[in-house]
């Protein structure tokens, strides 16, 4: 695992990045959001630590600029002296994935890392992408072979699961749920939004992408 620590207390900084080494986790580090952001940039990271308050720029802004406008997927652990609970909705709604108040124990923010690295990059940040097909997660817009394509609320959510399972399989129960919740529709409801989205992506292409497996459910495929 390689982790990013932004802090702007050096102190702090090699702190953690001591026990880390001990961990066998490889550790670089920034002082500020602008430093942060060339780093991730110009590296991979499985996980970020980020403080809220430093110069030039801070957490939030930064973690705003990196979802926003970079599509950052990286998980995100905010690690800060700031605990209200403003504050932690400020963090989360910027795009962070956990919150730890200082002073911590460094047996909890190794915990706290590797679960976060455990549960992998974000599939909600940027785009989607398979094959020639495309949904930007900002603007929910969805193209193929970079033409749009219009769907209706319900034919984007479908797409979405299947974006995110691309090319595996979305049973029949898995869309049902993700799109009605415990309220089941007619059969004839979900095969009406099916039909309609795979004319939606298939409209003035020979090849179809939307593939109904009978028994099994639905996938995306490349071929």
């Amino acid at each position: 695992m390689k982790v990013l620590i932004v802090d702007d207390t050096h102190s702090v900084v090699e702190t953690i990045m001591d026990y880390l080494e001990l961990e066998g986790i490889v550790a670089d580090c920034a002082y500020h959001g602008e430093s942060a952001i060339k780093l991730i940039q110009e590296n991979h990271y499985d996980v970020i630590i980020m403080d809220i308050m430093m110069p030039k720029m801070d957490g939030i802004t930064a973690v705003k600029t990196l979802r926003d406008e970079l599509f950052c997927n990286t998980p995100i652990l905010f690690l800060t002296a700031k605990d209200t609970l403003d504050d932690k909705i400020q963090a989360f709604n910027s795009g962070g994935d956990d919150f730890l108040n200082k002073p911590f124990a460094m047996e909890e923010l190794c915990l706290r890392l590797r679960a976060l690295h455990s549960r992998g990059p974000r599939i909600d940040v940027g785009q989607l992408n398979f094959a020639d097909l495309t949904m930007n997660l900002q603007t929910n817009e969805a193209s193929r072979a970079n033409q749009p394509i219009k769907l209706s609320k319900i034919q984007r959510t479908i797409f979405k699961l299947l974006m995110q399972n691309a090319p595996a399989i979305v049973s029949k129960d898995a869309v049902i749920s993700e799109v009605w919740g415990d309220e089941s529709p007619s059969s004839d409801s979900l095969r009406s939004h099916i039909y309609g989205l795979r004319s939606a992506l298939d409209k003035g292409f020979e090849t179809s992408r939307l593939e109904t497996l009978h028994g099994q459910g639905y996938r995306l495929k490349d071929d």
